[in-house]
């Protein structure tokens, strides 16, 4: 199944630095993770995609720059050269195993309209039951905005339908973090109506930006079953420590860097903080908020251990990352790449 990461930061990054350089960037991720539980479709190869908002303020009002391929992200040069020369401050980024679906570009994540940019990692369970259901929502304006033929793409639109039904005009370039948290929540509500006699569960993991505020949500419609993984990490910077090792680094308390991922880009385990089940992350001026979704598979009890089968199932949960065991005989500092002052 699908991976996405999502990055937001105070000073713009350059895109390498997400995508190919760390040893288990999104891209690596794609062909050899060694975290995913999952070991039967263990490739992403059904094409991949990158959105990012361009730094020239001439170019704001365009929307995200957009790069989509079918060819495995792995073997992609134009994806390299590009990644070594670009730099963004928001970017989504996609690595796709199809479910539903052909192979080709517009079936590719991440999807955009004027200044929103959405993806999807999961799937709509028995989507060819509910597709005419969904259709027959929206709008003709969005349903004719349909061009490929993925659950995930629909989903996008029905989330359009959705802002446009709470008054919003879609076409604007900025919405207020709450707004597109109530828009991905009732899309999700419309979704889990229209799923509830089905019989696997649906996997909802939804990102959504207008380019300053970011709402993601970890769903699926069962109150027993994990949903597919996904994990934050916030810090002052993310540093290359030595070649293709990355870690976030924490010099004081400020959330400079915020990511989101399916799975971990680093293997420090104190880097990432696993997203609850059923619950959307928002990230609203560099400021991450977690909120509980209330619905009929809410657990009130926190100590209730959910099930990962069916996640693994889809090949759909990571593991928690682990770090190396240090080396004791190196100080703390040292260990870190870092060195104390030697008083003369």
């Amino acid at each position: 199944m699908c991976r996405f990461l999502i990055f937001k930061g105070k000073e713009p990054i350059l895109l390498s630095s997400l995508l190919t350089r760390p040893a288990h960037s999104i891209i690596n991720q794609s062909f050899d993770s060694r975290l995913r539980l999952d070991k039967r479709r263990p490739i992403n190869g059904d094409g991949f995609g990158v959105g990012y908002y361009s730094l020239d303020p001439e170019l704001e009002c365009g929307g995200p720059c957009i790069f989509k391929a079918i060819t495995p992200a792995w073997n992609n040069m134009n994806l390299e050269t590009l990644a070594e020369k670009t730099k963004s401050n928001l970017v989504f980024a996609h690595v796709r195993a199809s479910t539903y679906g052909v192979l080709s570009e517009t079936n590719c994540h991440p999807f955009t309209f004027h200044s929103l940019m959405f993806m999807h990692n999961g799937g709509i369970s028995n989507f060819n039951l509910v597709k005419r259901t969904l259709i027959n929502h929206i709008k003709d304006e969005y349903f004719l905005l349909l061009q490929g033929s993925t659950d995930s793409e629909c989903c996008f639109a029905l989330f359009l339908d959705t802002l446009d039904k709470m008054g919003y005009d879609t076409t604007q370039s900025n919405f207020k973090a709450d707004v597109l948290r109530e828009a991905l929540l009732k899309t999700i509500d419309l979704i889990r109506e229209w799923t509830k006699d089905t019989a696997e569960p649906s996997l909802l993991n939804f990102a959504v930006t207008d380019g300053d505020s970011v709402v993601v949500s970890r769903y699926i419609t069962s109150k027993t079953e994990e949903a597919a993984s996904l994990h934050f990490s916030c810090g002052s910077s993310f540093v290359e420590y030595e070649p293709n090792q990355f870690r976030m680094e924490r010099i004081d308390r400020s959330q400079n860097v915020i990511m989101v991922a399916s799975e971990p880009l680093t293997f420090e385990r104190g880097d990432w903080i696993a997203v609850p089940t059923n619950t959307v992350l928002t990230i609203k001026k560099q400021t991450v908020l977690l909120h509980p979704i209330r619905d009929e598979y809410y657990q009130a009890d926190p100590l209730f251990t959910r099930s990962s089968s069916f996640a693994e199932s889809k090949g759909l949960m990571g593991s928690v990352p682990v770090a190396e065991a240090p080396d004791i005989d190196v100080p703390p500092l040292e260990r870190e790449g870092r060195s104390r002052p030697v008083a003369v």
